[in-house]
């Protein structure tokens, strides 16, 4: 019978990371219901070997090259026929049953495209983690927040966002999405290569007509800074550039235009503050960022008829002056 779900775990170079969390995947996703897919994008380290000798009941994909998060996914979800993939990071530990009632929540809602689980920090359990929490949303300036997590302040998981809800984006630490929608949007954006592409994905799914779900009854724990630690003025120029891109290519031109002027004005106060508390390589960063967005802008030259910043829960929001401002730390 074949299988509904590839549990697809995207691995470059993570030999320890594959030996420290395949095993709880494996352990707890259902056979049933799931292949647990790893595909390895180009390693020159024994993550191969260890797959092959350690992991016989995974399946393997093997790529000559490093595609990147974006490009490495798609390359994957093209080759591989199943009607639901899960987008799972190498550094992410399951928990029993985790993969039920994701699978239940979709096929219960047809309507819904993606969802992801509640994600806790694998490093503090009783906390949620940075990257999706327990769902991800986007304020007016597109700058991401979760249910759970505002900015580096990470609330500690007392059963208070247990529902099930509607978010903006799930998170691509652990990322469940129907892979004909996935496909019918274009996928995770190359020009990416990594940081926020998921939530541009996520974008563009909302913009075809679907929804996007939290399902906490699913429990996973994140490592996190698996592949950029926070502190590498590689993952700032990421994060600010993306973010740009992100914009630019998902609002209507004028309101676009409106929005990135304002962005850009706390992006320079962010470079003011890495500036005053000596972090030259994380503002050079920055510079750096605006510059290859002002480049890499060129090749979006289709936008959307709708600002779903307006419509949107939370959307309306200003998390820059409810955080440093007014002191506002919880969801």
């Amino acid at each position: 019978m074949k299988k509904k779900v590839a549990v697809v775990i995207l691995n470059w170079n993570g030999a320890a990371l594959l030996r420290r969390f395949l095993p709880s995947v494996c352990a707890h996703t259902n056979d049933r219901l799931a292949d647990v897919v790893v595909v390895d994008n180009g390693s020159d380290d024994t993550s191969v070997e260890i797959l092959n000798r350690e992991f016989p009941q995974v399946r393997t994909l093997l790529f000559p090259r490093n595609y990147g998060f974006a490009e490495g996914y798609n390359r994957a979800l093209d080759a591989l026929d199943y009607e639901y993939a899960v987008l799972l990071n190498s550094d992410v530990e399951v928990t029993p049953q985790w993969i039920e009632p994701l699978l239940a929540f979709v096929e219960a809602h047809p309507d819904v495209a993606a969802c992801q689980p509640k994600i806790r920090a694998l490093r503090e359990p009783e906390k949620f983690e940075y990257a999706g929490a327990a769902g991800g949303f986007i304020d007016r300036y597109g700058y991401p927040f979760c249910r759970g997590r505002l900015f580096g302040t990470l609330e500690t998981d007392h059963g208070q966002y247990d529902d099930p809800l509607d978010i903006f984006w799930a998170s691509g630490a652990a990322l469940f999405v129907r892979t004909a929608v996935y496909r019918a949007v274009g996928g995770l954006d190359p020009s990416f290569f990594a940081h926020m592409e998921e939530i541009d994905l996520c974008w563009r799914i909302h913009l075809a007509g679907h929804r996007i779900a939290v399902v906490p009854q699913s429990v996973v724990y994140h490592q996190g800074g698996a592949s950029l630690d926070a502190s590498n003025p590689r993952k700032t120029y990421l994060n600010f550039r993306n973010n740009l891109l992100m914009l630019h290519k998902n609002l209507p031109r004028q309101e676009g235009k409106k929005i990135l002027f304002i962005r850009r004005l706390y992006d320079t106060l962010a470079f003011a503050r890495f500036v005053m508390l000596g972090q030259l390589p994380h503002a050079r960063a920055i510079l750096r960022a605006h510059n290859d967005f002002r480049k890499m802008r060129k090749q979006y030259t289709r936008y959307p008829d709708e600002n779903l910043l307006g419509r949107f829960p939370e959307t309306g929001r200003n998390i820059t002056i409810d955080y440093f401002l007014k002191g506002k730390k919880r969801f």
